[in-house]
C-alpha cells in the first residue's frame, strides 16, 4: 500500500439496507457508477455484504456496502440477515432503500428503529419512482434503472456525515514543526516484504504533514541512531513488540511510546485500554482471554497475537490461561464467557466498528485493552509509555 492510499479504517463507510427485491443492489451500482452487485429479478440475489471502496465528491474516500436483503427466510436467509446486521456495527451512514411503489414495510420500519438505536445517520431512497404513484414526504424518489435523482442522493448522503469536528492525529499533536522523531521498525520473519506496515505508515505521513522529522530505523540500529543525531528526539515510537530491547537503549529523557499505543487513541479507546490492563492481574487458571485483531494476514511461526501474547501472558502470571483469537470481522458477539479482551490497535476498522467492540465489552463486564498496552504493562513500563499523556498517567 503506498502511503497516499486511503485505508479502509480511514473511509466513511456508507451501507445500504433494504428488503429483497426493493433494488438495493441496482442502486448501489447506479451511485457507484459501477456493477459492484449482481442484480437480478430473483430474490435473495446479494447473499454476502458486498463493499467497494471510492471516492465521493464532497467527501472524499468512501466505503459503499451492499448488504443481503433484510427479510430473508430459512436457516440460510437468518444467516444473511446476520451479516447484514453486523455491518451496523461499522458503517457512519446508513440508506435505506425502499421499494417506492410498495411503501415501507415491517422489515424497512425495523431498519429504521435500528438505526435510531445505533445513532446511525440514515435517509430513505424509495426505489422504483418510476412506478411509484406520489413523491415521498420522508424521503428521496429515486430510479436506478432510469438513474434518476442519484446525484441528489449522493449529495444528500455527503450531508448526512459530519465533517465539522476536531481533526484528530496520530502523534503530530505531540511535536512540534521540526522536532526529529525516531520511529523503530524491526524487521523480522512477520515484517510484510518490501513494506511497512500501516500504523507506521500513517505516522510517518501524520509528521510529515507536521512538519516535523521522522527518522526510521530498525532496533539492532536505534543506538547508533541516537547517537548520530545532533538533537536528542522529541519522541521515539516503536513497535511493541521490540519493548523489551527499546526500553533500555532510549534514555529515560526521552518520551517512548509505541504504534499501538498511539493508535489506541487515534480510535478513541486508549483510556479503556489503560484500565483494561490491569486486569491481567486477575488472571487465574484456566481465565479466558479473547485475542482479536481487526484484520486477516498470513499467520508467521511467531506471531504476535497467537504466539507471543499468549506466551507473554502465561509467563507473567504463572497460570494456565485459556487462549481464544479472532481475526476481521469475526468478533463474537457474545463476550460474557471472556475474563480479558486483547484487541490490536485496530488501524484496519474504523472508529465506529471499535467502539461498537469496546462498547460490548462494557456491557458484558469484560476488561478491554490492546496489544501496546498490554506489552507495556506486562514490561513494567506502561506509565513511561504513557508519560506523553500526563492526564492519563495520573489514572494509573
Amino acid at each position: 500500500m503506498s502511503l497516499n492510499s486511503t485505508p479502509s479504517g480511514e473511509r466513511i463507510h456508507i451501507g445500504f439496507f433494504g428488503r429483497r427485491n426493493a433494488g438495493k443492489s441496482s442502486l448501489v451500482n447506479a451511485f457507484t457508477n459501477q456493477p459492484l452487485s449482481v442484480v437480478s429479478d430473483v430474490k435473495g440475489t446479494t447473499t454476502d455484504p458486498v463493499s467497494k471502496a471510492m471516492e465521493l465528491l464532497p467527501l472524499g474516500p468512501v466505503m459503499i456496502i451492499d448488504t443481503p436483503g433484510f427479510d430473508d427466510e430459512g436457516s440460510l436467509g437468518e444467516e444473511r440477515v446476520r451479516r447484514a446486521k453486523r455491518v451496523l456495527n461499522h458503517v457512519d451512514v446508513a440508506v435505506l432503500v425502499v421499494d417506492g411503489a410498495v411503501g415501507k414495510t415491517a422489515a424497512d420500519r425495523q431498519l429504521i428503529e435500528i438505526f435510531q438505536k445505533k445513532q446511525i445517520p440514515y435517509l430513505i431512497a424509495y426505489n422504483k419512482s418510476d412506478l411509484a404513484g406520489e413523491e415521498p414526504s420522508d424521503g428521496i424518489a429515486v430510479s436506478a434503472l432510469r438513474k434518476t435523482n442519484i446525484e441528489q442522493l449522493k449529495e444528500a448522503v455527503a450531508h448526512l456525515v459530519r465533517t465539522d469536528g476536531e481533526d484528530k492525529h496520530i502523534c503530530a499533536d505531540l511535536v512540534n514543526y521540526g522536532d526529529p522523531v525516531v520511529l523503530v521498525v524491526p524487521i523480522d520473519k512477520a515484517a510484510p516484504k518490501g513494506r511497512l506496515i500501516l500504523p507506521q505508515q500513517q505516522t510517518i505521513r501524520d509528521l510529515l504533514d507536521a512538519g516535523a522529522v521522522p527518522v526510521v530505523c530498525r532496533d539492532e540500529e536505534l543506538a547508533l541512531t541516537l547517537l548520530k543525531l545532533s538533537a536528542q528526539p522529541k519522541l521515539v515510537i516503536t513497535d511493541s513488540q521490540a519493548f523489551g530491547r527499546v526500553k533500555d537503549i532510549v534514555p529515560a529523557s526521552v518520551p517512548l511510546t509505541s504504534f499501538s499505543i498511539l493508535m489506541a487513541r487515534y480510535k478513541g479507546f486508549l483510556q479503556s485500554a489503560v484500565a483494561g490492563a490491569a486486569a491481567i492481574e486477575k488472571l487465574r487458571d484456566r481465565s479466558r482471554v479473547l485475542i482479536a485483531e481487526g484484520c486477516t494476514h498470513h499467520r508467521q511461526c511467531d506471531d504476535i497475537g497467537t504466539v507471543k501474547l499468549p506466551c507473554m501472558l502465561r509467563r507473567y502470571t504463572g497460570k494456565s490461561i485459556s487462549i481464544e483469537t479472532s481475526s476481521g470481522k469475526g468478533f463474537p458477539e457474545d463476550l460474557t464467557p471472556y475474563d480479558l479482551i486483547i484487541h490490536c490497535g485496530g488501524c484496519m476498522l474504523n472508529e465506529r466498528e471499535v467502539a461498537y467492540r469496546r462498547k460490548c465489552a462494557e456491557d458484558s463486564g469484560v476488561p478491554f485493552t490492546n496489544y501496546g498496552t498490554a506489552l507495556a504493562y506486562m514490561q513494567g513500563i506502561l506509565k513511561r509509555t504513557l508519560g506523553v499523556f500526563p492526564d492519563l498517567c495520573k489514572t494509573i
